[in-house]
């Protein structure tokens, strides 16, 4: 989005010339990170427990769903980017917006929030219902999906605004691949366990767990990084003169 919406008539520029395209990988970085990070402080939940986070340390989620704290990690610093790519108030407006959805949305009221609910809870009626244990899977991760990525896509709208008409299909084409991609991430850190992670949160990762726990992640969120690696065009609000 290297064009500037001031040089339109009658359109005021909600966006600057975007930052480099390698930002959009920061947020894979950060899930990788969070995982090392746990492997090499050796957490578990008796140590988040110790230190007061209990609450999100235990119960069905934690244990079935350990690498979700990775998609926490993912979704808090793309909302957190916002303001690089649309720089002013709205772009710290959408952060801002972005940070607390993402974390009321992924911790409220205890380890997977809303997200995972909504995922499982999709999922498992699905499967009750006579659907193969794929598609509950594949329709679980779309619902999580569907939270999540409602957190960060209202976040994005109010930080860049809608896109210039002309630009909406594309946009709304790149708006569905980046939904598919992120089903895809919630699909293969939920499959953790039956991917051969096992012990943690119980356990700390051992050497091998942590780069099986490494791959998982990096399988889950490539593909939505390197979508984010596509140009894109600013999008832009018309000023009161032409409304």
């Amino acid at each position: 989005m290297s064009a500037l919406a001031g040089a339109l008539p009658g359109a005021a520029p909600v966006a600057a010339a975007r930052p480099g395209r390698l930002v959009a990988l920061i947020p894979l970085g950060a899930a990788l990170a969070a995982v090392a990070l746990v492997a090499v402080c050796g957490t578990t939940q008796r140590s988040l427990d110790a230190a007061g986070l209990g609450q999100w340390a235990y119960g069905f989620f934690a244990d079935r769903y350990p690498l979700f704290f990775a998609a926490i990690a993912f979704g808090v610093v793309r909302a957190a980017l916002l303001p690089l790519s649309a720089p002013g108030w709205r772009g710290w407006l959408g952060a801002l917006l972005g940070l607390a959805l993402v974390v009321a949305l992924s911790l409220h009221p205890t380890y997977g929030g809303l997200v995972l609910r909504a995922g499982f809870s999709v999922g498992g009626v699905a499967f009750l219902s006579g659907q193969p244990m794929a598609v509950a899977q594949a329709l679980g991760a779309v619902a999580a999906a569907s939270v999540l990525g409602g957190a960060l896509g209202f976040a994005t709208l109010i930080a860049w605004g809608l896109p210039r008409r002309g630009t909406r299909l594309r946009a709304l084409i790149r708006g569905f691949l980046r939904f598919v991609a992120l089903a895809w991430a919630l699909g293969v850190v939920a499959a953790a366990r039956d991917l051969g992670l096992s012990g943690f949160p119980r356990l700390p990762l051992s050497s091998e767990q942590a780069v099986l726990a490494l791959g998982i992640v990096l399988a889950a969120f490539l593909p939505h990084a390197l979508l984010s690696l596509l140009p894109t065009r600013a999008s832009v609000e018309s000023t009161p003169g032409r409304r």
